[in-house]
């Protein structure tokens, strides 16, 4: 027999005693990477949040990072990636590998408000996103200085009317700041001027300089700023009051009609997202936002939580959608 011939006759296979042991190491050696591939979360996460570093959606993030990354042991980043009223974070977002390693936490204003004003965005709100959880819903605030000569929203518009050419600053075209602020222009008769900014901070910069005349505020600046003795609030959009300011009166109750549309806080993952991973951060995401001191600073910043399923988004959002094509059509506004 030649050494060939004794290497094959004498190969482990054809023992037949080995070939449960071998029949085991397959098994394993091919499962192995099935097993990593569905270890998630197994590195860095990244949440790229609405607007600039510093801001509310920012700063929510960040509450949002520091609670998944004690769940998952993994760290978490959040990566803002300002301009373009959000479209540039949201595209990075939905171009991103669809492994859950990347999401976005924004506002209507990238997913509706955009989709309606610029049909030529460089992506679809719809069929390159997975929803993964509304996380709250509120609504902005019609500010002004503390020595304004008017206090409420009936004030405002009879000054409005008799000083014409006021300007007001919000954070963004197509915005709902914006938005509201062009169908008070349109429902009061007023001749106002909008001036769009990439940062709420520097809209209330601007406001306390005295280069715009009034303006438009999250809850949580509204009642720092109104605390400190520099700012009062008018009017809050939405379809109620918020717990943290309960004084400040909605639109409705001042009889403007078309104000009570909630604006919402939503994470968003790349279209193509594994269901697994899809589910493990729709858990994650409910059970951090029913957290006590989750909720706490959701509310402090006007929100009021919710922490829903994908599909309960998904519902709000064909709800919303309609509605918001009907406020900027009643409001007047373009993508210019």
């Amino acid at each position: 027999m030649n050494p060939e011939t004794s290497l094959i006759m004498n190969a482990p296979w054809r023992d037949r005693r080995a070939w449960p042991a071998a029949a085991v190491a397959i098994v394993l050696s091919l499962a192995t990477p099935l097993v990593h591939a569905q270890a998630f979360p197994h590195r860095v996460i990244k949440i790229v949040p609405f607007g600039t570093g510093g801001g509310p959606i920012d700063t929510i993030a960040r509450v949002y990072a520091d609670k998944l990354r004690e769940r998952w042991g993994q760290p978490v980043i959040v990566e803002p990636k300002p301009g373009a009223s959000g479209i540039i974070a949201a595209d990075a977002v939905a171009k991103a590998e669809p492994d859950g390693y990347t999401v976005l936490m924004t506002l209507p204003l990238t997913h509706i408000n955009a989709a309606i004003l610029q049909p030529k965005l460089p992506y679809d709100p719809v069929k390159d996103f997975a929803p993964l959880s509304q996380l709250a819903t509120g609504g902005p605030m019609l500010v002004a200085r503390a020595d304004a000569p008017f206090n409420d929203l009936r004030e405002f518009v009879d000054y409005a009317r008799k000083h014409p050419g006021l300007n007001y600053g919000t954070w963004g075209n197509g915005s709902a700041a914006h938005l509201f602020g062009a169908l008070l222009q349109r429902q009061a008769g007023l001749q106002i001027t909008h001036v769009p900014y990439k940062a709420e901070a520097a809209v209330h910069s601007d406001l306390f300089g005295k280069t715009l005349d009034f303006a438009w505020a999250n809850p949580a600046t509204a009642r720092v700023q109104t605390q400190a003795g520099k700012m009062k609030v008018l009017a809050i959009a939405g379809s109620k009051r918020v717990s943290t300011m309960p004084q400040v009166p909605t639109f409705k109750e001042q009889g403007f009609t078309g104000f009570d549309l909630d604006s919402w806080i939503g994470m968003y993952a790349p279209a193509r997202t594994p269901q697994a991973v899809i589910d493990q951060w729709t858990t994650a995401l409910q059970e951090i936002t029913r957290m006590p001191e989750v909720r706490d600073r959701l509310i402090a910043f006007g929100f009021e939580p919710l922490g829903g399923t994908p599909q309960v988004f998904v519902d709000s959002y064909r709800a919303d959608f309609p509605r918001v094509a009907e406020l900027i059509k009643a409001a007047g506004v373009t993508a210019d």
